[in-house]
């Protein structure tokens, strides 16, 4: 088995064997972007509910009643280079590049009572606390950090729905706990609608709050229970602007009151500690009341013992991470089961253990026969994260795709999930590509339920007129630059995703239903301008907008990515773009030019997601349009150079380092790159049942596959400059063209790819 169990020491170098079968995997969930910005180094179970893990700084989403651009290095709450911790919150985002959540935030202190923050420049000034990477570990289902100001020792694990707290305090009789319930990310002064707490008894208090941020109606319930009765506790309540406050005034609500509403509360709670005293606590949490909340906690962890909730985490990171076996060097080991451990953060948990799970409509619902999830970030994950799971995780992908199909049912609009986030959804970035998803499951045999169901979902969702100019794209067959400031990436990406809806109509035998999507496919060719061959604005009268810049991100139709990315957005049909690019030979060059071009920083300048660490030429890795680009090279006869180039962004986009990844994560797409790419194949068109063949970076890479079936992928000659294919055997039979299919890999059976340092030409 993997031992995900690593220490993370500054340089992030340590490195853990297994003895068992000799293997020497690695994973590191310091390794981020933006120095961790984006992603979160906490305890957490694969696809938990809970995602523990402290916040390095309390930054509003606003600043002089404008957007503050700083708090999007807090996208998951902490940042490496910080030298301050506020406190735990229970849940994160994963490499996302926009953020919310940062729920219930505990933080242990000891001294005289602070119940502000304070400022990273003087932690003293409140009850944050320095603390230094040295006393800093980050394991898989674990973390642990001495906070340097208050001589604390905290110490976090979890399970699926329950936060597992252990902090080692010193002798005082001024120990202390907050519950802070305004800390959020993504914050700002009205985001909490609503806050209800009670005080159970001296070890337990329950309570909910209610925020309005990326999810506008999102109702949290916790249950709180402490090892040890605190001796008092008391509250204060930020909330200055309520005018009228009931009847309530007759007591003293700020100290030993058992309950409490407000819209900014925070806790405290009081010890007298020993040297050395260990306090615990469990936070468990719920979409549907404190009596669930209080459940899962009896359900997954009734006792106090710490060390079996960790080490019941870890078995579930080494049975998941198991999944996959490889043999590579130590660097490639440490960057693949750290994106492998990426991949299974997100999508989340999203029902009691019941059960129970509020929906869309925000009732309560029950899933009976499968998993609820939510956290579907899916213009980013349809492109290789879910294909991913529909060969490692199937039976968890047709979970999910159940779960988009609850959501499609309790939607007034009655429109799939754009971007799932805790009975709402968010409706961030564009296309409709939870029917990539559909698609992709229902072609390869992955989901399980109502399939003809499903296609109806997606036929009603494509054709929702009043979103995102779809009326028009229906009409026009584009969307006009006057409708939309996205206009052409929307309409290069609701004809891939009308691809994906035909493709299940062939399938299902739905004739009218493909023949009619199979049209709308085309659409992309309505945004071709032959007389530059780039994608480009049209407007309403049908001519092409005039000024208009290739290079530039900003203003020319695009979401996040520029022309020169975009005009390569066919990934259903690469052959016919080749031939509007001009050929094989041309289309090869421009590939080229693509790769080796000096794109300034002006031209992505005003665009976050997009940096200079994620760039290589023009060709966009860090932002996920063009993940298929380097794939393309097979369709122009030169699979040379897809191999060439996909060695090199491996090399160069993927780094054991707190700043390793070129972009964000996005909620494990970045990691799904890697781990496809590194054993060799690549989904270039989910929807369809072929991968597309690149250059393997791993020596071998076994798949154990949930049917029982073995798939090896083993490259003869492996080393850092044998980034060529010599051949490629599948089962001992030469290939003929630079592609499998995922049957093939099903069936179980070897994959042989013989490297070379010379590109073969043939």
């Amino acid at each position: 088995m993997i031992n995900v169990s690593l220490t993370i020491f500054f340089q992030l170098l340590c490195l853990v064997a297994f003895a068992q079968q000799n293997l020497v995997p690695f994973v590191h969930p310091l390794i981020g972007t933006e120095k961790m910005g984006h992603t979160f180094p906490g305890a957490t179970v694969p696809f938990g509910a809970v995602q523990l893990s402290p916040d390095s700084d309390t930054l509003s989403y606003e600043f002089n009643g404008k957007y503050n651009g700083n708090v999007y290095n807090y996208c998951a709450g902490y940042k490496y280079e910080d030298k301050t911790i506020v406190g735990f919150s229970h849940t994160h985002f994963s490499g996302t590049g926009h953020s919310d959540l940062g729920d219930f935030l505990i933080m242990p202190t000891q001294g005289a009572l602070q119940l502000n923050p304070g400022v990273a420049s003087d932690p003293k000034s409140g009850y944050r606390s320095a603390f230094s990477h040295a006393n800093e570990v980050a394991e898989a289902g674990y973390y642990k950090v001495k906070l340097d100001d208050h001589n604390i020792t905290a110490e976090l694990t979890a399970s699926n729905r329950v936060g597992v707290h252990q902090y080692t305090f010193p002798k005082s009789d001024q120990s202390h706990i907050i519950l802070d319930l305004t800390h959020g990310i993504y914050n700002y002064d009205d985001k909490v609608v609503w806050t209800f707490v009670r005080v159970v008894n001296d070890t337990l208090i329950t309570g909910y709050r209610q925020t309005n941020g990326w999810a506008r109606t999102r109702t949290v319930y916790f249950a709180l229970s402490f090892s040890k009765p605190f001796k008092s506790y008391g509250q204060k309540n930020l909330d200055k602007a309520q005018v009228y406050k009931g009847f309530w005034r007759k007591f003293d609500q700020t100290r030993n009151f058992p309950e409490i509403a407000g819209k900014r509360i925070r806790m405290y709670f009081d010890f007298d500690t020993e040297e050395g005293e260990k306090i615990k606590l469990k936070m468990a949490l719920s979409p549907v009341s404190q009596e669930n909340a209080l459940a899962n906690m009896r359900a997954e962890v009734p006792h106090w013992n710490f060390d079996q909730v960790k080490a019941n985490a870890q078995a579930d990171w080494n049975r998941e991470l198991n999944k996959i076996q490889i043999d590579a060097s130590d660097k490639d080991k440490i960057n693949f089961y750290t994106s492998l451990y990426h991949t299974f953060v997100n999508p989340t948990t999203y029902m009691d253990a019941n059960g129970d799970y509020k929906g869309l409509d925000q009732d309560i619902h029950k899933a009976t026969g499968f998993t609820n999830y939510t956290t579907f970030s899916l213009w980013d994950t349809y492109r290789a994260l879910h294909p991913f799971f529909n060969l490692i995780q199937p039976s968890r992908n047709s979970d999910m795709v159940e779960s988009m199909m609850k959501h499609y049912d309790q939607s007034t609009l009655k429109m799939l999930p754009i971007w799932s986030h805790y009975a709402n959804d968010n409706w961030c970035m564009s296309g409709y590509h939870s029917v990539s998803v559909l698609a992709d499951a229902i072609i390869k045999g992955v989901y399980k339920g109502d399939a003809q169901k499903a296609l109806d979902a997606c036929i009603a969702t494509s054709n929702h007129r009043d979103y995102e100019g779809i009326g028009a794209y229906i009409d026009k067959g584009y969307i006009p630059a006057t409708l939309n400031g996205t206009s052409v990436s929307n309409t290069l990406e609701y004809a891939y995703d009308d691809w994906c809806i035909a493709q299940l109509a062939k399938k299902l035998n739905r004739q009218d239903v493909y023949d009619t999507y199979r049209k709308r496919s085309e659409n992309w060719q309505n945004v071709f301008d032959k007389s530059i061959g780039f994608m480009r604005p049209r407007l309403d009268d049908g001519t092409y907008k005039k000024e208009f810049d290739v290079y530039s991100t900003h203003g020319q139709g695009f979401i996040e990515g520029n022309s020169w990315n975009f005009s390569f957005f066919v990934p259903q049909d690469p052959a016919t773009l080749v031939q509007y690019m001009g050929g094989a030979k041309k289309f090869a060059a421009r590939l080229d030019t693509l790769f080796a071009m000096n794109l300034p920083d002006k031209f992505f300048a005003e665009t976050e997601d997009i940096t200079r660490e994620g760039i290589i030429g023009g060709y966009i890795h860090g932002n996920e349009p063009a993940h298929h680009v380097a794939y393309l090279y097979n369709w122009a006869g030169q699979p040379w150079k897809t191999q060439e180039r996909i060695r090199m962004i491996l090399t160069r986009q993927y780094k054991p380092t707190p700043d390793g990844l070129g972009g964000n994560d996005d909620c494990g797409q970045m990691s799904a790159w890697y781990l496809f790419s590194s054993m060799g194949f690549y989904p270039v068109a989910p929807g369809s049942d072929e991968y597309s063949l690149g250059s393997p970076s791993v020596k071998s890479a076994r798949l154990q596959l949930e049917n029982g079936q073995t798939f090896t992928v083993e490259a003869i000659n492996q080393s850092d400059k044998n980034v060529y294919v010599q051949k490629v055997l599948l089962n001992g039979k030469l290939l003929t063209q630079p592609v499998i299919t995922h049957a093939d890999i099903q069936k179980g059976g070897k994959l042989t790819f013989y490297m070379t340092n010379k590109p073969v030409k043939k």
